[in-house]
């Protein structure tokens, strides 16, 4: 009787169980026997890893075979298993040194010709190999370098089973041969996902954002939505904008992830780890170090936007856009359940995911941009006749917005049209994004600065009683703001909205605290009511 021991992990979300991978040989009729609750594309694994030992040169051992995953009572999914599953096997065949497998852990698919091929999620399987104190990791040649973002990890990077073999069993390593040059590696699409390309929206625009020209100087005009944009990304507020076609909306919500400052290290790693287990890393960058964009279309379902799926829970578009940008184009054409859900994650900074195989939990804490037309045809304004639409009709397409879902947002602007003379006008540009978010980097260290010894990093994260009990407006700036909760313009979740927006544009001016003129700009961008302040930053400082 012939044992052995590995360890491989199971994906649950961006959270992974080691799951130790035990294979027994037995005298008897030759069979194939794997248990531990895997699903079908890891019962497939028998063939895929029987084809791959005798490819490599091995022979298959002739015995009753049973391969157990443990624990067995959690869901194994994926392929990822293969590599895990084959040395086991051959460990139990004496192939390989059973001692030698024992405290690895394995991950990756196996070719019937015995390549090693990518998987989803190698960031977060070894981030839970390394949390339950494994030093070793065996991964594809081509995901080494994003296993090796994880530290305190010895990672192995293997091309085929053949050479972890000789690896294993202290053999000469033999060569593979080179893919020819100017081909792609058929490898590299274990790590994307059939269906998730740039054409959905569901993607990490970051990275990209500063090569693509995406500069605010070339917005024209629109200085109220500017200044939104600016507060926006320095207190991590939420922002809605409404206006008629062609004024910008698109160009501002784009332009955006530029001003956010670069992700810290641990940021990093979480999004890193969604878009891996989403299969959604930017080809040749295993880290994403830039905040992520993405704008789904207005057709998406609420499994979509915020996770789900017929069996395992993907990550959705609330996760995706993890400490980034979520842009949601002609709000009002998304379907109510689809905003409605949007609630949860808005407040928690997460997603819970309920699914007959398990509960699942994504990371969502993300800055949301609404656009939204003021009327069906777009052409609806205080100042002109152009609309054709009655009355009722603009009730209705205003009303799909639910009011409990603008109350999370803390600041609504009206983008104005653009002017022939605005558009024409030469030799005057708007400040450009390296000036703003200079700025806003600036208001960010403020705020860290203040916050030291908290769990909040942004004002946008701060309770409402933190600020009214800890960090005190100046004396009497707040009586305005208090007016408008008494006659009802103002919820008293509006309240503490308005006195967390003040903070930001004190930060961004560089005052200690909110003075009045402060809270009047937040409450302008909170109601969109001028308060006879200049709109611009920069005019305030």
């Amino acid at each position: 009787m012939g044992f052995a021991r590995t360890c491989s992990v199971a994906l649950v979300g961006v959270e992974g169980v080691v799951v130790e991978v035990q294979a027994d040989l037995e005298p008897g009729v030759a069979a194939f026997t794997l248990v531990g609750l895997p699903d079908k594309s890891l019962t497939e694994s028998k063939d895929r890893v029987r084809a791959a030992v005798v490819n490599s040169g091995v022979g298959w051992p002739q015995k009753k075979l049973t391969v157990g995953l443990s624990p067995a009572s959690v869901p194994k999914a994926g392929s990822g298993f293969d590599l895990a599953i084959a040395c086991a096997v051959l460990g139990a065949a004496e192939r390989i040194d059973p001692r030698v497998l024992a405290d690895i852990v394995m991950i990756g698919e196996l070719g019937l010709d015995g390549r090693v091929r990518p998987v989803r999620g190698i960031l977060p399987a070894v981030l839970a190999a390394a949390d339950a104190g494994y030093e070793q990791v065996v991964v594809p040649e081509c995901a080494a370098v994003e296993a090796s973002l994880v530290p305190g990890v010895s990672v192995l990077g293997v091309r085929s089973l053949r050479q972890l073999i000789a690896v294993l069993a202290d053999e000469p390593v033999p060569d593979e041969e080179p893919d020819e040059p100017g081909r792609p590696d058929p490898l590299m699409a274990g790590l994307r996902m059939p269906g998730t390309g740039a054409a959905t929206g569901m993607h990490s625009m970051g990275a990209a954002q500063q090569d693509y020209g995406h500069d605010l100087a070339d917005v024209v005009g629109q200085l109220s939505a500017r200044t939104a944009v600016e507060v926006s990304a320095a207190g991590g507020h939420h922002l809605f904008l409404q206006g008629p076609p062609g004024a910008g909306k698109t160009m501002l919500a784009e332009r955006l992830p530029a001003v956010l400052p670069r992700l810290t290290r641990e940021e990093s790693l979480q999004v890193t780890a969604v878009h891996s287990v989403a299969g959604l890393l930017p080809p040749g960058k295993p880290l994403i170090d830039v905040a992520p964009y993405c704008a789904p279309h207005h057709s998406a379902t609420m499994q979509a936007l915020v996770g789900g799926g017929p069996s395992i829970a993907r990550p959705g578009a609330v996760s995706l856009s993890h400490r980034g940008v979520l842009f949601l184009d002609e709000t009002p054409e998304f379907s109510s359940q689809a905003l409605d859900a949007l609630r949860q994650p808005l407040e928690a900074g997460h997603v819970v995911i309920a699914r007959s195989a398990g509960v699942v939990r994504f990371p969502a804490k993300f800055l949301m941009v609404l656009a939204a037309n003021p009327c069906p045809c777009g052409r609806f304004s205080q100042t002109d006749d152009f609309c054709e639409c009655p009355p009722s009709a603009i009730r209705r397409y205003q009303a799909r917005l639910s009011g409990p879902l603008l109350d999370r947002v803390d600041l609504r602007v009206e983008v104005d049209r653009v002017t022939r003379a605005q558009l024409t006008e030469r030799g005057v540009r708007g400040e450009s994004t390296a000036a703003v978010a200079d700025r806003v980097r600036a208001a960010r260290e403020r705020a860290a600065a203040r916050l030291t010894g908290t769990p909040w990093r942004t004002n946008s994260e701060v309770p409402g009683r933190e600020l009214r009990s800890r960090w005190h407006a100046v004396p009497g700036a707040m009586d305005e703001a208090e007016r408008n909760l008494e006659r009802g313009v103002l919820t008293a979740r509006g309240l503490d909205r308005v006195l967390r927006v003040a903070w930001t544009v004190a930060d961004l001016i560089g005052h200690d605290r909110p003075d009045a003129t402060d809270v009047a700009l937040a409450l302008q961008l909170r109601t969109g009511v001028p308060r006879g302040v200049p709109m611009a930053i920069g005019a305030l400082t």
